[in-house]
């Protein structure tokens, strides 16, 4: 879990109202693959040449975020926010107790759906590149996985949003607003 600050700071101090947690990279990459998907999704049948330019631009994106995993700030890294089932568990049992605790960062829910959506988006882009391939040229089990791929990150994204509605309710700040500014409260 994240520390967060008393009211006091070494000297006496009054700490800052915000602190710095997503880089802007994060939020760039957050916000940019959302407006990418949106479009390779309603473009899938309909604009061949934009939905598979959204999804090589979704895949290089995904490239720089697993890469960012490793070497970004604190706040970015997986090794921050990767937790396991068990703690997970017990975080959404805390949620549904209305006591989960407050993280400067993902919290462990959140943690595991940036795992799962970067999953299930590798699988799409694999799957969408596979069907421009001779191999799998007009294989139909190609194109059904690769809707399931996409019906299913849809289905995640739905849950994503529902979870920040509720993490944003339940600790009295909104996680989009921290998204968009990369700035939280500290405590």
């Amino acid at each position: 879990m994240s520390s967060i600050h008393d009211a006091t700071v070494a000297g006496g101090e009054k700490p800052p109202a915000t602190v710095k947690v997503w880089d802007p990279f994060v939020r760039v990459f957050h916000w940019s693959l959302a407006g990418l998907f949106l479009l390779a999704y309603a473009t899938g049948d309909e604009i061949e040449n934009v939905h598979i330019a959204a999804g090589y631009t979704i895949a290089g994106l995904l490239a720089l975020r697993i890469l960012w995993g490793f070497v970004g700030p604190r706040y970015a890294r997986f090794s921050d926010f990767v937790r396991s089932p068990r703690a997970v568990l017990a975080y959404m049992r805390d949620v549904a107790l209305l006591r989960a605790p407050r993280y400067l960062g993902h919290n462990p829910a959140g943690g595991t759906m940036v795992v799962a959506l970067i999953v299930m988006l590798i699988g799409t882009c694999t799957t969408g590149y596979m069907m421009t391939i001779g191999s799998f040229w007009g294989a139909k089990w190609v194109e059904e996985v690769h809707e399931a791929f996409a019906n299913l990150t849809i289905g995640l994204v739905v849950v994503h949003v529902l979870g920040v509605l509720v993490a944003s309710f339940e600790h009295r700040e909104s996680l989009v607003k921290a998204m968009i500014t990369g700035r939280k409260r500290p405590s």
